[in-house]
């Protein structure tokens, strides 16, 4: 039986242009996971934060205040994204 799962997994090999293709597949994925979960913590941080007294429509200081959580958000998203693509690349070369 493992004879026949060692011949099954050699055909299943996947050619430089497959591999290739499929390594850009799961980095679009895990891209767009990551982009979701960003959307995710700013709704749930930032709704939390500036609607305190929830009702049929935003006034414009809950606007304004969710403007800002959500700049101040993605700008330290982006801060830590950084440094954290910058350490990887140092601890690899």
């Amino acid at each position: 039986m493992s004879s026949s799962f060692g011949s099954n997994f050699t055909s299943m090999d996947l050619s430089g242009s497959k591999k290739e293709e499929v390594k850009q597949q799961v980095k679009r994925e895990l891209a767009m996971a990551n982009a979701q979960e960003l959307v995710n913590n700013v709704n749930k941080n930032c709704f939390k934060l500036c609607l305190t007294n929830p009702g049929t429509s935003l006034s414009s200081a809950d606007e304004g205040c969710l403007s800002r959580c959500m700049d101040k958000y993605l700008g330290s998203w982006d801060i830590v994204s950084r440094a954290y693509v910058a350490r990887v690349q140092q601890e690899n070369k």
